[in-house]
């Protein structure tokens, strides 16, 4: 743990982006880049502990992807990845012998696109050197951690003129797609408003419960989430709330982020229950309990250059069911996710569930459609399914990747700027323009409808391995999405999912 934390050290955003700025030329626009065709993608997988596995159990289902290597410093993970690759056919050079192995992965020569599944500290630094190696980059979530690694990022992705996507699922989840294309075909009309929110307790998963097995470990490697709530303020993971809501209103495409506001309350829960914990077992837990975390709940305001608001909240604390909210409102209707069931208007008041359903399947796009059948059993409704297909398909075709490299840091900053906002009395702060001016007539990416090319990449059987797999945070994820059963009881035409 460092003497002093982030937030109490933490640059002026204000000073880090001037200078950003003054420095930044765009050597190349990556927005709408097309990179050469790869017909066959061949991948590595740099950590395996929790969302890596959800990717290679995707991966191994995709047509004309090879997995050249797998790298994790705990070999019992390599270990459940190797079954799951070798089973598909597959045979990955392995690293795991210490802590740099994953910088060998990103130098092995037969290997195009990188994955980068690792405790986000580490995301930006893996995917700068990946791509200083010549490779294609998908980080998971959120892509950075400070103001500094978003533009070095965006510098050695111009630079390398390599691909980068962040790997947002949740904008391939169902209803979230529908909404995509309703905004895109006008349902909203003008959209003037949207919502979003990463809610869900990590109590237990940070801390553990006595007699079950996360008890004195956590599910996250080394303490990484706990340590990051006790050195960080704000919004730490802004990206799932945030990044359906930007492609919904086209941002950094002819509209942008400009400036926030945020704040966040004491911290109810995490000090208390560590404390708690240390009593029954010191051993584990005496670290965390002289700690200070982050407050229960963030809540940030952000306005758009053109006059639109975003509504973002996250509170990993307190015992609420999972809960990303995905609300737009338009001039002529509006939508809204959680609480569940999925509600749609067009003005006045919720329609019934058959209008919706039907609404929903009108405005399917023709990824989903392709994509229903195979994408169940995948993790986050079928997301991480889809939206890995379709980031292959997009390299294999030499199409513009559905989320790029603008995409990742503008919504990712939000992790130091929130922080400065909420620790400054929600001062408002400036969201960075990362294109240099190109998002008033950059393309619109996400392609949901297919209708640029591709969409011939073959689905392969499942590894039945692979779909076995006991993914703790995916069967929460389920848990808390599913109908409640009370509630459709009798009239299973309420639950429009």
């Amino acid at each position: 743990m460092n003497p002093q934390p982030s937030w109490q050290t933490q640059p002026d955003p204000a000073i880090v982006n001037r200078e950003g700025a003054k420095n930044h030329v765009q050597r190349h626009n990556m927005a709408g880049f097309r990179a050469p065709k790869l017909d066959t993608v061949r991948v590595g997988v740099i950590g395996l502990g929790n969302r890596g596995p959800n990717h290679l159990k995707a991966l191994v289902q995709i047509g004309n992807v090879e997995i050249r290597a797998l790298c994790d410093k705990n070999p019992a993970q390599i270990e459940r990845g190797l079954v799951w690759a070798r089973g598909a056919g597959h045979t990955p050079e392995i690293y795991t012998e210490g802590e740099d192995e994953w910088k060998k992965l990103c130098e092995q020569a037969d290997i195009d696109l990188v994955y980068v599944c690792t405790p986000f500290p580490l995301h930006a630094p893996m995917s700068i050197y990946a791509m200083r190696q010549g490779k294609h980059v998908a980080s998971e979530v959120p892509a950075v951690g400070t103001l500094e690694e978003c533009w070095e990022l965006v510098r050695t992705a111009e630079e390398t003129r390599r691909q980068f996507m962040m790997l947002e699922n949740y904008s391939y989840m169902d209803f979230h797609l529908q909404t995509i294309r309703m905004a895109r075909e006008g349902f909203f009309g003008e959209i003037v408003h949207g919502e979003g929110a990463y809610n869900t307790s990590k109590l237990d998963n940070c801390l553990g419960v006595k007699g079950q097995p996360s008890f004195g470990k956590g599910i996250y490697s080394d303490w990484w989430w706990l340590k990051a709530y006790a050195e960080r303020r704000g919004n730490l993971y802004p990206t799932h709330g945030l990044g359906p809501v930007a492609q919904v209103m086209d941002i950094n495409r002819g509209d942008r982020l400009d400036y926030l506001v945020s704040m966040e309350g004491a911290d109810f829960t995490y000090g208390p229950k560590a404390r708690e914990l240390a009593a029954e077992a010191p051993e584990f837990y005496d670290e965390f309990s002289r700690l200070d975390y982050r407050g229960n709940m963030n809540s940030t305001l952000i306005r758009t250059v053109k006059g639109r608001t975003i509504l973002l909240q996250h509170d990993a604390h307190t015992p609420q069911p999972h809960n990303l909210i995905h609300a737009i409102y338009g001039t002529k209707g509006c939508a809204r996710f959680d609480p569940e069931p999925p509600r749609l208007s067009t003005g006045g008041h919720w329609v019934g569930a058959e209008e919706c359903a039907a609404l929903r399947e009108r405005f399917t796009p023709e990824l989903l459609r392709r994509l229903a059948a195979a994408s169940a059993g995948h993790g986050h409704g079928g997301s991480d399914l889809r939206m890995n297909w379709h980031l292959i398909d997009c390299l294999r075709h030499g199409l513009p990747l559905p989320q790029d490299v603008y995409d990742a840091v503008a919504w990712s900053c939000l992790v130091p700027l929130t922080q400065w906002s909420a620790t400054h009395r929600s001062q408002a702060v400036e969201v960075p323009d990362f294109t240099a001016g190109a998002w008033e007539s950059n393309p619109r990416n996400m392609d949901i409808d297919l209708a640029n090319g591709g969409g011939d990449t073959p689905i392969l059987p499942p590894s039945r391995a692979a779909m076995a797999f006991d993914d703790e945070l995916a069967r929460q994820w389920a848990r808390d999405h599913a109908c409640n059963a009370e509630e459709v009881k009798g009239d299973e035409k309420k639950c429009t999912r």
